[in-house]
């Protein structure tokens, strides 16, 4: 971050003037300290002494072609700053306007004191499958755009790299048309590849991320179903050239990661923190990012789920906030709204039929004052996004999108930020939408805003 930006942004934070952020909420339209909506799809982290940086793809004109490689500072994880845009089109070249970067991953060089930024290059029908090279002096840059080309003459599309703690640097990507995955490594200078270190064939794997811990690496990484959700998958080796093990899941496997992709896993402490984003294909700039605790308390990476949640950065460790559960099946009915009965449901009942005329209000919902947030859980067995209206003590109402889940047996969250009064509030879901909502199983709301 530039110094007297810091300065300034310190000052309105103390101020009270810029809301300083304290957790990480997924799924939550992230935005940075000047109160724009964060655009850093596809993305990855870089820490260069105790601040890190936010390299992704600038989706707010909703397309999948070329804007800018972005660029965010933070020392907390939760307050983002954006910074120039690190890579911009470049008329002419196989990074205009007219081309594709996604999954910008940049690593810092110290043999040329050099950071160096890898992605995935392509043509607007993907039928490219290069990567692209590009350097700077400084983190957020701007990056001088070097070359694209086929990594050792074979396709490359969605890619990651990863940094041993030699310094050697390694390429992941998907090759083949998607059917295999490779590892292969880079030169000294981190500006070509060398020699394929691993292959596994027939993975149609994408979306890859290494985390190391206690000398063992565990890959994780997607299949293939285009910007639609899937059961994200872990390997594990003992080297990057394998033997790798079979895949298993990171998550349940019926809530698809929680309707995301892996994108980066950033090391925290003994456990790692999933970086997902949660795309929206139609409205690529509304994509969400889920960032989600990955612990190996059960002996290997699971997601933990959790609505809100913190980290302290100075120990390596995380922690779920809590929160007060409110049951819909308890809430007033009206109009056509119905109580449906399953065993997926919190409690065993949702309420189903909101909207068109369809709605329940929850009553003696306890709020501080302060804005809070409030996770809403549902399902949406449709193949398209719902969503649902929700109004306060009867005000204003607030629009909440709701992915679909997958199935009428499958429960997501959303958030939502409320302004509740201190002490008891009425919360309204359905009014004045005619199309219908998601069935409602719980909400939960917790003392943090």
């Amino acid at each position: 971050m530039f110094p007297l930006l810091s300065l300034i942004i310190a000052a309105l934070l103390a101020c009270g003037l810029v809301h300083a952020e304290t957790v990480i909420v997924p799924g939550a339209t992230l935005t940075d300290t000047s109160g724009n909506v964060i655009q850093a799809h596809g993305g990855g982290i870089l820490k260069v002494g105790s601040t890190y940086y936010w390299f992704g793809e600038d989706k707010a004109t909703n397309s999948a072609l070329f804007t800018a490689v972005s660029c965010y500072s933070s020392t907390d994880l939760v307050n983002w700053s954006r910074q120039e845009n690190a890579l911009t089109p470049i008329s002419g070249t196989n990074i205009s306007t007219s081309n594709i970067v996604e999954r910008p991953k940049v690593i810092y060089n110290s043999k040329n004191d050099e950071y160096v930024m890898w992605f995935h290059s392509d043509t607007s029908d993907y039928g490219a499958a290069m990567v692209g090279v590009a350097t700077a002096s400084t983190p957020c840059g701007p990056y001088t755009y070097k070359s694209s080309w086929k990594p050792l003459g074979a396709d490359s599309r969605d890619m990651g790299l990863y940094q041993d703690d030699d310094g050697t640097a390694y390429l992941l990507y998907a090759s083949d048309n998607n059917q295999d995955f490779k590892i292969t490594q880079l030169d000294a200078n981190y500006y070509n590849v060398t020699t394929q270190v691993a292959q596994l064939t027939g993975a149609t794997l994408e979306a890859p991320g290494i985390v190391k811990r206690n000398g063992v690496y565990y890959l994780i990484a997607s299949h293939t179903s285009g910007w639609a959700p899937n059961p994200n998958k872990w390997f594990q080796a003992d080297s990057l050239s394998g033997n790798w093990s079979s895949q298993a899941d990171i998550a349940p496997e019926n809530v698809r990661t929680y309707f995301s992709q892996n994108n980066y896993d950033l090391p925290l402490g003994s456990n790692a923190i999933y970086m997902g984003d949660r795309w929206r294909p139609e409205l690529l700039g509304s994509s969400r990012y889920i960032w989600l605790p990955l612990s190996w308390s059960s002996g290997s990476p699971q997601l933990v789920w959790a609505d809100v949640w913190s980290v302290d950065l100075s120990a390596g460790t995380y922690s779920v906030a809590s929160g007060t559960t409110y049951e819909a099946e308890s809430g007033t009915l009206g109009g056509n709204a119905t109580i449906l009965s399953d065993s997926s449901y919190s409690g065993g009942e949702a309420v189903g039929y909101l909207g068109d005329g369809g709605t329940v209000t929850l009553n003696d919902v306890q709020g501080n004052g302060q804005g809070q947030w409030v996770s809403l859980y549902y399902a949406n067995a449709d193949q398209t996004w719902r969503n649902v209206t929700v109004s306060v003590n009867g005000g204003a109402t607030t629009l909440v999108d709701q992915p679909n889940t997958g199935g009428t047996d499958v429960i997501l969250s959303v958030p939502v930020k409320l302004n509740l009064t201190s002490g008891s509030n009425t919360v309204t879901f359905g009014s004045s939408q005619s199309n219908y909502a998601g069935d409602l199983d719980k909400i939960i709301v917790y003392n943090v805003g």
